[in-house]
Parts: structure tokens; sequence; C-alpha cells
């Protein structure tokens, strides 16, 4: 088992360095062609040369390279590197730490998707145990159906439909029978309240967990349905053993390992869909920064925002393949 880890370890790093190499090309290649980010930092404003080369040494992009079309700046990824191992990454077109942002926007990310998390794990095996279980009959066409359904309806359009078409009305109901301070009020506000982050991010969170839910049911439930089909499952229901205790035991941990992939999965994809998620619904989280650093050309912030999350997703998936090993040991001596 530690052979494996130490393993998976080593592939999770050699991939976050990629990824950030790729980052790094692609915002060397933006500047090259686009011209220097640093010019946001004046608005509309026509600064100096000097002015100009200031702004650019302050940020690090003086560099001679990203004048060159093409010229991958390798020094200065290196550099960048270095920083990163040191804690630093860099500062905002403001002059704030990019690591003092993430730290007041992650806890409300964070708080997203939990909330995320527990839509999936719900409607996911809920409604896929279910549809396996009960296989061939009204339920199970139902929900197929509604899992397709789903799938037709982006997020972002989820979140259009919501916050134009019900959020506000829902919001006046709610101040109106409850109160201007109740908590189903804050449920259905249309922006993000700093004061009340976990009832503004309830239904932000739903609604993106609805979106990444659908693949999740119907992969739930192919999984428990080749389960049951299983000569174990044949074997213990022969035995006298309740059908409770065979779901349990023989259905649900043999086809966990799949369902472990689409957590992984559904969770990289829940963080392009935070991007949207919290740049549409005006949360101040990791999406909503990024979404913001993008619109105002914050390069830095941008790499910093991106780097950051590139670690968490390889930090999931690390778990994912430990969780592969923990519930089918052939895994790791294959």
């Amino acid at each position: 088992m530690g052979r494996y880890i130490i393993r998976r370890v080593m592939l999770g790093a050699g991939t976050l360095l990629l990824v950030m190499f790729v980052l790094h090309l692609l915002t060397t290649f933006a500047i090259q062609l686009n011209g220097s980010p640093a010019l946001a930092f004046f608005g509309d404003e026509v600064p100096s040369a000097s002015q100009l080369a200031a702004v650019e040494e302050r940020f690090g992009l003086d560099d001679p390279c990203y004048d060159q079309t093409g010229n991958p700046c390798l020094g200065a990824f290196v550099e960048r590197i270095g920083g990163y191992f040191q804690g630093d990454f860099g500062t905002n077109l403001r002059g704030r730490e990019v690591t003092d942002i993430v730290a007041t926007a992650a806890p409300n990310t964070l708080k997203l998707f939990a909330i995320v998390t527990v839509t999936w794990f719900v409607l996911g095996m809920g409604l896929g145990s279910v549809a396996a279980r009960w296989r061939g009959r009204t339920a199970d066409h139902g929900i197929r159906l509604t899992s397709v359904l789903i799938d037709a309806f982006p997020i972002f359009v989820l979140l259009l439909v919501y916050r134009y078409v019900f959020a506000v009305p829902l919001s006046d109901w709610a101040r109106s029978t409850f109160g201007d301070d109740s908590m189903v009020a804050l449920w259905f506000r249309p922006s993000f309240d700093a004061d009340h982050p976990w009832a503004t991010v309830l239904v932000p969170g739903i609604l993106l967990g609805l979106a990444g839910s659908a693949a999740f049911i119907r992969l739930v439930r192919a999984s428990q349905l080749e389960a049951y089909a299983g000569e174990h499952v044949r074997t213990a229901r022969s035995r006298g053993l309740s059908e409770r205790h065979v779901v349990v035991h023989h259905v649900v941990r043999n086809s966990s390992v799949p369902v472990v992939t689409a957590v992984g999965l559904t969770f990289t994809e829940a963080l392009a869909g935070a991007v949207i998620t919290e740049g549409m619904m005006n949360i101040y989280g990791m999406g909503g920064v990024l979404w913001e650093a993008v619109r105002g050309s914050d390069v830095a912030l941008v790499v910093g925002i991106v780097t950051i999350l590139a670690v968490v997703t390889v930090l999931v998936m690390l778990v994912v393949d430990i969780a592969y090993a923990a519930l089918d040991p052939r895994i790791r001596y294959a």
C-alpha cells in the first residue's frame, strides 16, 4: 500500500508541474500577442513609458522574453515556481497578496462545495440505488428521464432561470411572509450576503450539485445493476441473508469503485461550474475571484488562483486513487 501511495504522489506531482507549465505557456503567449497586462493597472489612462516600466517591474512583467513572440520564458517560469515553493503567489493589480485573497475567498467556496457534495450524495446514491433496485419499473424510467432532463440544462441556464425568473418573486414572498431577516428570505436572496454565507449559498449549491448529479445517478444505477447480477449476490441471497444486508454489504460496496471515480470527475467539473455560479450569484469565493480577475486582465491573480485550483484537483484525484486501493485491494497490486 505504501509503494502504491508513493507512486501516486509522484504521478500527481508530475501532473501538477505539467499543468503549471502549460498554464505558464498560455499566459505567456497571451501577453506576447495581446500586449502587457500592466496596462490594465491604469484603467482608461494612457501611461508614460516610465510609468508602464515601473508597473511591469513591480508585477514581474519586465522580462524581455514577453516582447518576443514564441519565447516560452522559461526563466520566468522557474522564478515563479521558486516563489510558489516559498508560499509567494504574487500580488494582484491592486498590490494585495494572492494568498490573502484566497484566505478570504476559499471559505465561501468550501461552504458551496459542502452543499454540492451533500446534493450529489443524496441524489446520486439515493436515486441511482432506487433505479437499480426497481429496474424496468416506473420509478426507474422516471429517474432516468429526470437525469436526461438535468443534463439538457447547463448550470448557467439553471442559474439564469433561477436568478431572473424565480429568485425575485420568491425573495419578495419570503420577506413579506417571514420577515426581511428570516432564514427563508435569506435562502432566496438573488445575491450573496457575507453576513449570512451559509444561507445565501444554499440554493446556488443545490443547483450546482443538481447540474452535476445526472451522470452520477446513471453511473450508480449501472454499477449497482452489474453488482446485482454478480455471483456473490446470488450466493448471499441463497444463504438466507436479508435483502438489506445484501444491498449494503454486497451491492453498494462492490459497485463503489466507479462511483468514487465519478465523485472525483464531478468535483473537477464543479470547479468549472463554481466559476460560473459564484460569478453570476456574486459569491466572493475562488470562482468569483477568478471571474473578476479574468474580466480585469489581472494575470498574476488568474495564474495564482488557477494554480491553487489545480493543486486541489490533484489532491482530490490522489484521494480517489487511495480510495480505489482501499475498496478493491486488487488495484494496488496491479
